[in-house]
């Protein structure tokens, strides 16, 4: 592909910028009564209006015009169709294979994994019916009662994510605690609570020597054995690995080890064999309604033309917010406390995708790629950084996630959440002038020369784009279609600006460096860094020491 901003359609675009920000979304509203209308989408279970941005029909044509100069069907097909679209680990990114129902097909070469993928389905859904049943005892004769994920990143992340956000939903009676951190304190604060005979640890690393994970899983076998002996570690330890050899090592038994394969990355990889801790939270049942609505938006995104096609459409949205318009900084902002998990997840699936620099030809890109993403749950949010977003210098872009119906229900709750969520969408939209603060107060009987001293501080630019998504529930199904839809949106942006949205080579320099400064601080050998480290860790031996 050409430099991306040579493109006559970035050019198209860049010439309509200056217009459309120079064009207030309030006037917009004004000018055009079914503005909403025309801006807005649906597919499976999930409603977008993105009516408040800076968007026009000329302005979404060229988007869509740039989607097809930048060949994303093509991708998407590509993608779909096993090819190895991952070219710097030259493998396939295969992650909407995992939720294809059996009677799909797809080959690699001359072998159908979907057979592959409901092989392992079936054999957690084996297991899971017996940890639920009981019928997996522990070493003292007693039923599972509580399990513990041990991982990192897309080990930890999705099914943390998802286990919060689908506490309705636990059915089985199993307590789930997941560590991550190798901070000792995540982990014996973990196991402080919990009965060796009645508990299981889920080690879950595709390679098994991820460095955190292994640290936090000796750790938690050497607690056990306090209690037990080593031939009960097979009863109370289970892996998620690649890694037969390195599993057999530790101690569990290859046969409790759950496979997936090196077509699914990290942060893609909960509905693989790495949510083993969410279908022993969830049951089997609701797992695979999970599967489900991501595989309903696979196929929309798969098939839906790009005008109607509502990852691609969310994707171009953000590349126009993030490459004209200046916004930098995205914020997610569900209004769903169980969805507290949620803009921590999507910081790695957005920022760990799409935070590169290089293109595909290897050169240095010239345009902003990923923006800063961050978030928190609403009304929570509107208390804190709400006012950055409103009044404050950087120009943020944001989602607003809606729920329409809540399982917990106290009168005016749900309707106070979703009034808080809309309202701040439209108060981000129309703002306040000067002259309006001022009018406000002088009706609230202010005298005038204290309504001007205040007007300044009481106004509000407004102009600020958000998108807004509405789901009828927060269930397995409908979970399922949201995260797909972010998958698919990385994977359109990505395409867009000509980078690898499947390798993540950044994450691997600071665990290189951390494994030497390791070995030298066992060592107390400070001599092989700049003055600044060699610094540092003369001051925390210095600490331990004291």
């Amino acid at each position: 592909m050409n430099n991306l901003t040579q493109l006559p359609e970035w050019e198209q675009l860049a010439s309509h910028q200056k217009t459309a920000c120079n064009t207030t979304l309030s006037s917009m509203f004004d000018n055009d009564p079914d503005r909403a209308k025309s801006f807005s989408l649906e597919a499976g279970n999930i409603f977008l209006d993105y009516s408040k941005n800076h968007v026009n029909k000329d302005i979404m044509a060229n988007l869509f015009r740039l989607a097809r100069a930048c060949h994303v069907p093509e991708h998407i097909f590509a993608m779909f169709s096993g090819e190895k679209i991952n070219f710097t680990e030259n493998r396939p990114a295969l992650h909407v294979a995992l939720r294809a129902p059996l009677h799909d097909s797809l080959r690699l070469g001359k072998h159908n994994i979907i057979q592959d993928v409901h092989h392992i389905l079936n054999k957690i859904e084996k297991f899971v019916d017996l940890i639920e049943k009981g019928q997996w005892k522990g070493f003292q004769g007693d039923k599972i009662t509580d399990i513990v994920n041990i991982g990192i990143g897309g080990s930890d992340l999705g099914p943390v994510m998802v286990v919060e956000a689908l506490k309705a939903y636990h059915s089985t009676g199993i307590r789930p605690h997941f560590v991550s951190n190798v901070d000792a304190c995540q982990l014996l604060d973990t196991l402080n609570t919990l009965n060796p005979g009645t508990t299981l640890f889920i080690i879950s690393s595709k390679t098994f020597t991820t460095q955190e994970t292994l640290t936090n899983a000796h750790s938690a076998r050497d607690w056990f054995l306090q209690s037990a002996n080593k031939e009960d570690i097979r009863k109370h330890f289970v892996a998620v690995s690649t890694n037969a050899d390195a599993v057999s090592a530790f101690g569990i038994d290859t046969d409790n080890m759950f496979e997936f394969w090196d077509w699914v990355g990290g942060r893609y990889s909960l509905w693989s064999a790495i949510g083993l801790s969410i279908a022993l939270t969830i049951g089997m049942s609701n797992f695979r309604s999970l599967l489900k609505g991501a595989h309903v938006m696979d196929e929309h995104f798969r098939t839906a033309p790009l005008e109607s096609n509502l990852p691609a459409t969310l994707a171009l949205i953000g590349i126009w917010n993030t490459n004209f318009v200046g916004a930098k900084n995205h914020a997610i902002l569900p209004y769903s406390q169980h969805l507290s998990r949620l803009p921590a997840y999507l910081q790695q699936l957005e920022m760990e995708s799409n935070g590169k620099r290089t293109n595909q030809s290897g050169h240095y890109v010239n345009y902003s790629t990923c923006p800063i993403i961050w978030g928190e749950v609403g009304t929570n949010g509107q208390h804190a950084f709400y006012q950055l977003i409103h009044q404050g210098t950087p120009f943020i872009s944001a989602d607003f996630i809606l729920i329409a119906q809540s399982p917990y229900s106290i009168k005016m709750h749900q309707d106070m959440l979703i009034a808080n969520g809309i309202a701040q969408t439209e108060a981000l939209m129309r703002g306040r002038s000067v002259q309006e603060a001022e009018a406000l107060m002088l009706k609230e009987g202010v005298d005038l020369q204290e309504a001007k001293r205040l007007a300044p501080h009481r106004s509000f630019p407004g102009n600020r784009p958000t998108s807004t998504l509405f789901l009828p529930e927060l269930s397995p199904e409908t979970l399922g279609e949201l995260i797909a839809l972010y998958e698919h949106k990385v994977f359109v942006q990505g395409t867009i600006w000509n980078i690898n949205s499947f390798d993540q080579w950044g994450v691997e320099l600071g665990k290189k460096l951390a494994g030497q400064i390791l070995s030298d601080l066992r060592d107390k050998n400070i001599r092989n860094h700049d003055s600044s480290t060699n610094h540092l860790m003369e001051r925390y031996l210095k600490f331990r020491k004291n």
